[in-house]
């Protein structure tokens, strides 16, 4: 970093600034600050440090003419304004109910924060790190956010908006900072602007901040041409009424807000200005007129254009104050719950939550009390007319200044009657009484109340500080008290010394305590300790705090409380001193602790009685004492009213009772009706026959069926063991139906959840090894090995896959095993090879062509071998699939999904073209079908000669081997040779 003056100027402002802001939250005390921090001469990578300023600015003026760079900048100013909010809520003690999130769809943050490049960025960076679907949010771990962090990040923010917006209004004080980055906005405009050009003091020293600089002297601008000079009542900067003449600044008039910006610099901090012309002597054309230049917003600090009336911001007039901002409707409520109000008489400011001022307890509401003018005494006629009470603070300020010592507002607010006489208007029009001079004792009265000032300001300070360490306003007073005048932290004095001091005062109350037994004193009452009692680090630090302080007060203000509460345990029939001294030490001074201890000795012996290993005697539905019966069932088992006990007793009075109580109880407390009750109770397990009441049967979600806990738990334990997953449906009518995928998924996530406490953990890990390999076979990679039962997924796209299990290698396509000429070859290709070629292919006839064309499952693409007979309805073993070999199409068990299908039992629905169909067709049908879709078919043999025997090959047994010879049955002309 460089130590140039500048830098640590900037460095100071900083870390200043973000103190003020850590701890308050509050954009409107920062607001000199950030200016300050805005206009010094600084590279931008040095005064950044958070922010990638000159990315973010590239990127939002990346157009084309300078028209689309000042809406783009003006669209940059908007967002920094909302990231400014988000920043400072963040920071605020009264944090709002939702800042851990950020959400996308708010049309605030739409428009402004989303509608610009890197303002995501700054959420980041605040801690919105987590990316959620409607928003951004901070991690779950994190409960507060970093306020150091957030305070730096947040200062930047509001600096790069205060530059942009003077960039935008043509006011920067150092645009060639951005002539690399903006080139546009930085350019020299053709047009003659008519912003008044005011010049820096080539006096101005080099290491002071760069601030507004002295304006030159009416009449003269820097570029030669004469200017026309103001009116005694106008502003020499804004043009707006005047208040204040500086006779130091050549008598140069200014407001109040222009007076105090341009007089904070520090050499002209020491200047005397004279009270102008009244504003009630303004006419309304004058206070009306246009400024020259561009004006700030006393509230927001938002540099405005010239013919702005209201701030583009905050939509305040343009010659408000923040102080008549403050007051603009004294009776208006904050719009949210949540905002903080500032109390009228006392000036405190409340939680939004809280309808009475905590200092003054006066209501929200309430308007500022007046203030009683004091009568003048005699000879004190110049006294009384310097002095007059701030309506803000109540701060009485002994100097005729135009603004407060305390609060810095302004008097022109004020009442009349509160207001000096130096500065009170003159109704009549007469001259003004010459001033007298003070009194030699007003320096000393004034030195007091600038010394109750900076103290009052310390108190506030250290208060807020503590609070945000937990730490209350009673004991930050009382430590200072204690540090005197030494420059220890209070919060640390009550981290570091306190414990000591409470178990002094504690050992010194002891010791009065010991002296007033040794004496011989009889005790005024029988709540009076004896020797040797012990008081509580939290008695002794209530007796502190209640005492200011004050370590002799607490001693006797801890034997006071000490006193009384002795004197309560005594009226309520505890005689021991000791154990009473004892009880309220171990309950830190309070009754209600020391009576729950004292008591807990007097229980025992219940406790014992109840809490006995002796086992409790069961309940006797025919015990003739039948409300000690309902007594105990309303204390063991929860049930809801007294005739539900009653209940439970007469159906366990009913003959043949087969049922047990806890069964009765647990129906009991479903339903009052006894004719239901007795359906639950007695229910038939369909597997077992056995009766089982409700509560212990079992059922799946796809059916209604009920069977009990030990039927539903083996039956699935052995098809986990045994059998597919696609056997685990109902054991009573077999649903749900495996070949439909979504009823299948959303089944094996609800039978996941019943199977988990019914099954024995291995049982239930093959369920769960099972269930993954099922989802696996939907994934297209998916291969089964055609050596092996194994599946794998095969990430390459290579023909030739080698399987992992028995690591022989197969075709991907075709599934036939690999061999070295199916090298470079499809699959059609490397068939044809082996007919032509292959002498063992040709050997095996009629079973490799089976073997090669077999059926492949639809579900799974396992491949089987054809064999001679079967029906057309496949089961796959691999995965249970059932589907027609013909067609493909799943077959159904039950009613299936397609509409108005009136099937109920096994069934497929085939094309018309299935071989389900065509099968049974007769020849001459077959072959009008073929000549209408266009397919060529043969009516001669191919070979040319003529049989009457069909000489089609098929496998017969014969002497228990199957051997390939001709089929033999008598064909018909026209049908190729072919018997029917």
């Amino acid at each position: 970093m460089s130590s140039s003056p500048a830098s640590v100027q900037m460095e100071e402002v900083r870390r200043r600034s973000q103190s003020l802001l850590s701890s308050s939250g509050s954009a409107q005390d920062v607001k000199e600050e950030v200016q300050t921090m805005a206009s010094v001469l600084l590279p931008l990578s040095e005064k950044y440090r958070h922010l990638g300023v000159e990315a973010m600015l590239r990127e939002n003026a990346a157009c084309r003419n300078t028209q689309e760079v000042l809406e783009s900048l003006s669209r940059l100013v908007k967002a920094l304004s909302i990231l400014e909010k988000y920043g400072c809520n963040l920071t605020s003690p009264a944090r709002p109910r939702y800042w851990r999130s950020v959400k996308h769809n708010n049309p605030v943050f739409r428009t402004t924060v989303d509608a610009v490049k890197g303002g995501r960025t700054v959420l980041f960076l605040y801690g919105y790190t987590n990316q959620q679907i409607d928003g951004l949010s901070f991690p779950d771990d994190v409960t507060e956010p970093d306020a150091a962090k957030v305070a730096s990040v947040t200062l930047e923010v509001m600096t790069l908006r205060t530059e942009v917006d003077m960039l935008v209004k043509r006011t920067h004080p150092h645009p060639e900072n951005f002539r690399d980055i903006i080139p546009f906005i930085t350019q020299q405009d053709e047009l003659v602007s008519d912003v008044v050009v005011v010049a820096h003091e080539e006096e101005q020293l080099a290491d002071a901040p760069q601030v507004l600089s002295l304006p030159p002297k009416p009449g003269v601008i820097p570029g030669g041409e004469p200017l026309k000079p103001s009116t005694a009542s106008d502003c020499n900067l804004c043009g707006a009424a005047s208040s204040l003449v500086c006779p130091s600044c050549d008598d140069q008039t200014f407001c109040d807000v222009c007076d105090a910006f341009f007089h904070r610099h520090p050499s002209r901090a020491n200047h005397r200005r004279d009270q102008g012309l009244s504003r009630a002597f303004v006419t309304a054309a004058k206070t009306s007129s246009p400024s020259l230049s561009p004006w700030e917003c006393a509230h927001c600090t938002t540099v405005n254009e010239m013919r702005a009336v209201l701030c583009a911001t905050c939509e305040r007039p343009r010659l408000a104050t923040a102080a008549s901002a403050a007051q603009e409707n004294p009776t208006s409520v904050p719009t949210s719950p949540n905002t903080e109000w500032q109390c009228k008489s006392c000036t405190v400011v409340n939680q939004g939550s809280s309808i009475l001022c905590e200092v003054c307890e006066r209501p929200r509401l309430a308007t500022r009390p007046s203030v009683a003018s004091l009568p003048p005494g005699p000879g004190s006629t110049s006294a009384s007319a310097a002095k007059w009470m701030c309506q803000f603070c109540t701060y009485m300020n002994t100097n005729p200044t135009a603004v407060c010592e305390m609060c810095n507002l302004s008097c022109k607010d004020s009442a009349g009657d509160s207001l000096p006489l130096s500065l009170q208007q003159n109704p009549s029009g007469t001259k003004e009484q010459p001033r007298t001079q003070p009194r030699p004792g007003g320096d000393v009265e004034a030195k007091r109340q600038k010394m109750m000032r900076e103290d009052g300001l310390r108190l506030v300070q250290q208060i807020r500080e503590a609070e945000q360490r937990g730490v209350s306003a009673e004991e930050v007073y009382a430590a200072i008290g204690m540090c005197g005048g030494s420059s220890t932290d209070p919060c640390d004095w009550l981290t570091s010394e306190l414990p000591h001091l409470l178990d002094e005062i504690c050992a010194m109350a002891a010791s009065v305590q010991a002296e007033r037994g040794g004496e011989g004193a009889e005790p005024s009452g029988p709540g009076v300790a004896g020797d040797g009692a012990k008081l509580s680090r939290a008695e002794a630090k209530l007796a502190w705090l209640s005492a200011g302080g004050d370590t002799d007060r607490a001693v006797r203000q801890l034997l006071r409380d000490r006193q009384v509460k002795m004197k309560e345990l005594h009226s309520l029939g505890f005689r021991d001193a000791l154990r009473c001294e004892e009880a309220l030490r171990l309950s830190g001074g309070e009754v209600k602790g020391a009576l729950s201890l004292l008591q807990r000795p007097l229980l025992e012996p219940f406790h014992q009685r109840i809490w006995t290993d002796q086992p409790e005697p069961p309940i006797d539905p025919k015990h003739p004492d039948k409300q000690r019966m309902c007594r105990r069932l309303l204390a063991l088992y929860d049930l809801p009213s007294w005739g539900r006990c009653e209940l439970v007793l007469a159906l366990l009075q009913e003959p043949d009772v087969t049922y047990s109580l806890e069964d009765v109880v647990q129906a009991v407390k479903e339903s009052h009706d006894k004719d239901f009750i007795r359906r639950l109770l007695v229910n038939e397990c369909p597997i077992c026959l056995s009766i089982f009441p409700r509560s212990k049967m079992q059922s799946l979600t796809s059916c209604q069926c009920s069977v009990c806990h030990e039927c539903f738990g083996l039956h699935f334990t052995i098809a986990v063991r045994d059998k597919h997953i696609r056997d685990m449906v109902c054991p009573v009518c077999g649903e749900p139906d495996i070949n439909d995928p979504e009823q299948l998924d959303s089944y094996f996530s609800t039978l996941d959840i019943q199977l988990r406490n019914c099954l024995e953990m291995d049982v239930y890990d093959l369920f769960h090894k099972k269930l993954t390999e099922h989802a696996l076979m939907k994934d297209p990679k998916f291969l089964w090995c055609c050596h092996c039962t194994s599946g794998f997924i095969n990430d390459g796209d290579q023909m030739k896959v080698t399987c992992p299990s028995c690591r022989k290698s197969f075709c991907a396509q075709c599934k036939k095993p690999w061999e070295p000429q199916h090298q470079d070859l499809s699959c059609e290709q490397f068939q044809q090879w082996k007919r032509d070629n292959d002498p063992e292919y040709q050997r095996q006839g009629l079973a490799g062509f089976l073997r090669d064309n077999g059926i492949t499952c639809p579900s799974c693409r396992f491949q089987y071998a054809l064999t001679k007979g079967g029906c057309m309805h496949f089961s796959c073993s691999q995965c249970r699939y059932q589907f027609c070999s013909g067609c493909n199409n799943p077959y159904h068990k039950t009613v299936c999904k397609a509409a108005q299908c009136s099937y109920t039992g096994l069934h497929a629905h085939h094309p018309r073209d299935c071989l389900f169909y065509l099968r049974d067709w007769e020849p001459p049908r077959l072959q009008a079908l073929l000549q209408r879709s266009g397919v060529e078919f043969n009516t001669e043999p191919s070979n040319g000669t003529q049989s009457d025997a069909c000489c089609l090959m098929e496998q017969k047994d014969e002497a228990g081997q199957q051997i390939d010879s001709p089929c033999g049955l008598q064909t018909q002309p026209g049908q190729a040779g072919l018997c029917e």
